[in-house]
């Protein structure tokens, strides 16, 4: 994304070509700055200081600060709609390549992350009409999509086709989620194997989840009920939005007695990510302790961590805070949860001996954000057979062999 110059081309110039160009340039550098920092975390003067304008001059193009947030969700799903009319252009045999559509769809998914992602994150920032329109133009590319890629799944439903088509959306925009080192070429290449295995799934193979033993009975007492009440409210209107009055009014307290047991709205949303870290701590030494081998013992952890996600807002909330936690004092935590995913990475180069670290990265995240995706926008969410399709969908993803395509009988799920 290239800026203007406030001084090459002189003042007439200026004059003539601001109107146009500044409004993109406001419109990219506020995109970049909601995926690096947030919505709530970036300002008006923020995104004027990153554009090289001054605060008030914003105003001439924009109202607020949700209105240069809606413009710029917008631009990235006319982004997904341009790159999907060109890719989806039948060739001159008539036929669609849907290999190079794949690649092209990936591809803009790893160099304008903005396009694959911010759709994505934003909707406790919007209203409702503009969160309808942006349901609206996404699952018509959605379908398109479906379409193309599906057509020769005669084996699938139109439901399973869905929910697969929305898994290949979060692996195209899973690269916005994490830092990984890897050329634009190489990261590509990786999504475009991901997705290709996605397409390949049949979700109706999905099997339930067994429990997992606890190591110790949960702790429970007021302020259990604080983080339970905090978390469900984070995960409805977003962190920013909620008051400590409102977490009070929802345990039956005042909002001064939440200050006896946290001293801050922050240290509330570290409780609750310090909670679900320990959920996935314990769950992990339990997997590890009757897994037999590197796939065996991932599989466990894909399970465990689609019973944390779906049984307690707590690790949803934690991780769309991510940027948020980022700036408390809070490194033990940051630490932990690059610990885990680490985990994940160093099992998937066990189990893919041939494949970078860069690469398995790549995977990891590609299926982690499938989960976190479908409970973030509330996909399918109140489905009982959820998380045996999310572990599934992971399970594929990661390319482990209970998850092979026509391999496995499975249950059939309703």
């Amino acid at each position: 994304m290239s800026s203007n110059s406030d001084v090459a081309g002189g003042q007439r110039t200026q004059r003539h070509s601001r109107p146009a160009d500044r409004k993109h340039q406001l419109t990219d550098r506020a995109a970049e700055l909601f995926l690096a920092r947030g919505y709530d975390h970036v300002s008006v003067a923020d995104i004027a200081k990153a554009a090289g304008v001054t605060g008030p001059s914003i105003y001439r193009h924009f109202v607020d600060k949700q209105a240069i947030l809606y413009a710029a969700v917008m631009s990235g799903v006319e982004d997904i709609e341009k790159c999907t009319d060109t890719a989806l252009a039948p060739a001159d045999n008539g036929e669609i390549p849907i290999d190079k559509a794949i690649e092209k769809l990936c591809a803009l998914g790893v160099t304008n992350p903005r396009s694959a992602a911010l759709w994505r994150w934003s909707t406790a920032h919007l209203t409702p009409d503009q969160n309808d329109e942006v349901a609206r133009r996404t699952r018509k590319v959605l379908h398109r999509w479906s379409g193309a890629v599906f057509a020769h799944r005669t084996d699938l439903s139109a439901r399973d086709i869905d929910q697969l088509a929305w898994s290949i959306l979060s692996v195209n925009g899973s690269v916005s989620v994490h830092r990984t080192r890897i050329s634009t070429s190489r990261a590509v290449a990786q999504l475009v194997k991901l997705v290709a295995r996605v397409v390949e799934l049949t979700p109706e193979h999905a099997v339930a989840i067994p429990p997992m033993p606890r190591a110790m009975a949960e702790p429970s007492g007021r302020r259990d009920e604080i983080l339970d009440a905090a978390a469900a409210l984070f995960q409805q209107r977003g962190f920013a939005t909620v008051g400590v009055d409102e977490i009070g009014e929802a345990v039956g307290i005042t909002g001064p007695s939440v200050y006896k047991h946290f001293p801050s709205k922050q240290a509330i949303l570290i409780g609750i990510s310090q909670r679900s870290a320990n959920r996935l701590e314990a769950s992990a030494i339990a997997a590890y302790s009757v897994a037999s081998d590197p796939a065996s013992l991932l599989a466990l952890l894909v399970d465990s961590y689609v019973q944390v996600l779906t049984s307690t807002p707590d690790l949803s909330v934690s991780f769309n805070s991510r940027s948020v936690l980022e700036g408390f004092d809070n490194g033990d935590l940051i630490t932990y949860q690059r610990r885990y995913v680490g985990r994940w990475v160093n099992l998937v180069e066990q189990i893919e001996t041939d494949l970078p670290t860069p690469e398995a990265a790549v995977t990891v995240h590609a299926a982690l954000t499938i989960a976190n995706d479908a409970m973030r926008l509330r996909r399918n969410w109140s489905r009982p057979d959820m998380p045996a399709l999310l572990a599934y969908l992971m399970k594929g993803v990661l390319g482990l062999p209970e998850a092979a395509p026509n391999t496995q009988a499975g249950l059939a799920l309703s």
